[in-house]
């Protein structure tokens, strides 16, 4: 009997590759996109034990691919791939709700070890709730960002950790640093254009 499915994300065709040739013995069934847009899609549609996402990839951030999982489906399991120059990154998704991370160039024992620590992790883990709980703070936070520059400095290159004198959840810091505009709005309420500011400004930049 398998042990469940999985979906690679990951602009590697070698990536793909290699996570399905270790996880198929392993009894699990392996899908793999290159295409960030067409993952998100299908994990989306389709229902996964784990979803390995690398950080970086072109049409859509693993970021924000995360953010958009974790909004349909709270309790996602999602592992991200990243190289050495973005476990920063992984790290901070970490921090947003992702369960684990592994790091280019990964043996079998680094996949298959996260795999054990992912599902008892998930089996335990409730989802956190994909609404606005502390608008107040959102609103605070916002509105020093279209003031202070090195508080935006800071969401830039701290991400999460830049969030962490303000009682916020992992969904609502996702938000933010991801300038989820749509998301915030069907939450709250019409936003300022003071509030709009840093938002606005995040989501032409990539830096993930």
């Amino acid at each position: 009997m398998g042990k469940g499915k999985v979906l690679v994300i990951d602009d590697e065709q070698i990536v793909l590759d290699s996570i399905k040739k270790i996880l198929t013995p392993e009894n699990f069934q392996v899908d793999g996109t290159l295409s960030s847009r067409k993952g998100l899609e299908m994990a989306i549609r389709d229902d996964y034990s784990i979803i390995f996402l690398d950080i970086r990839m072109p049409e859509i951030s693993g970021m924000r691919v995360l953010r958009d999982i974790k909004r349909t489906k709270p309790s996602q399991a999602v592992v991200i791939i990243t190289g050495y120059a973005t476990v920063k990154s992984a790290v901070q998704a970490m921090k947003l709700g992702a369960f684990d991370y592994i790091e280019k160039p990964f043996t079998p024992d680094d996949i298959v070890d996260s795999v054990n620590r992912v599902l008892q992790k998930a089996s335990a883990t409730p989802p956190e709730e994909q609404r606005v709980i502390h608008k107040e703070e959102i609103i605070k936070v916002l509105e020093r960002a279209a003031q202070d520059n090195d508080f935006v400095a800071s969401l830039y290159y701290k991400g999460a950790d830049a969030l962490d004198e303000y009682e916020l959840t992992g969904p609502e810091k996702l938000a933010i640093l991801t300038g989820d505009i749509n998301w915030l709005e069907e939450n709250m309420g019409k936003l300022t254009e003071t509030q709009k500011c840093w938002l606005i400004q995040r989501l032409s930049a990539e830096i993930w």
